[in-house]
């Protein structure tokens, strides 16, 4: 599975700029400034790198530091498009766009499957993750016109219910804002979906905690070791204050803002 998690790591080299033009952004979630889906941003230059990269740390850029397409652009530049791009190609820029929307979604749900096989012990559970796998690299892989034909709320919907079948040993709250976990025994907590926005979450301990869909925006992880935390994103990471010693699961990586 090593690959396909390698696969799943951007590479904004082989991709064209389409995280900066495809996407809506707003200034208040840490972008440059509001930007309408399909416009691309003041700061893209000719070879789709970032004007601004080197002040995104400065300028407090948090949105473009956070962003994660879970190596879509390069799939869709380099293997679905074959190397085609939006500006010498204008006639596929909009499907383009639009088949960039859904291999995010696509290798964000892999993602999670990927995570899901990690920690499963049930064989039965273990070959349904395989197939859907095997289905989502295949949807990957075919024409522009046939992944926009695509059915993904219902294959979405299978590995939901893959997820769901992942039992949590405790209650889930919602809005963590700003707690002060600090040094806890945090092992086996279920914070899926939750608000961990400038929480502290320093020293602690979070063996098999469940951070699927949690927003660690500014979240505190410095000091900690989330090597074994279930569910964790190179997005969520990325939003989060970690440092050296921070200690992540070996397929993420620390982001060199700390």
């Amino acid at each position: 599975m090593g690959k396909l998690y390698n696969a799943l790591t951007i590479d904004c080299q082989k991709c064209c700029g389409l995280c900066c033009i495809a996407l809506y952004c707003t200034k208040t979630d840490g972008f440059p400034y509001d930007k309408v889906a399909g416009t691309p941003c003041k700061n893209l230059l000719s070879d789709f790198r970032c004007h601004s990269h080197h002040e995104l740390i400065e300028r407090k850029l948090k949105g473009c530091l956070s962003y994660d397409c879970f190596g879509a652009g390069q799939k869709v530049t380099q293997i679905i498009y074959k190397g085609e791009d939006w500006r010498k190609s204008p006639h596929c820029r909009e499907q383009m766009f639009k088949v960039f929307h859904i291999v995010t979604q696509l290798h964000q749900m892999l993602w999670y499957l990927l995570e899901t096989y990690r920690m499963s012990n049930n064989q039965k559970m273990q070959e349904d993750i395989r197939t859907l796998i095997r289905k989502n690299e295949h949807m990957t892989t075919l024409s522009p016109n046939e992944i926009l034909m695509l059915d993904i709320e219902s294959y979405r919907k299978s590995v939901n219910t893959i997820l769901k079948s992942i039992n949590t040993s405790q209650p889930k709250k919602v809005d963590y804002m700003g707690k002060n976990f600090k040094r806890a025994n945090l092992d086996g907590k279920d914070f899926s979906m939750s608000f961990l926005i400038m929480a502290n979450l320093e020293g602690c301990s979070l063996k098999g905690t469940n951070f699927l869909g949690a927003d660690l925006r500014d979240t505190n992880i410095q000091n900690t070791d989330l090597s074994e935390s279930i569910f964790l994103t190179q997005m969520q990471v990325n939003a989060a204050r970690g440092n050296k010693a921070t200690q992540l699961p070996k397929h993420l990586t620390k982001p060199t803002t700390w």
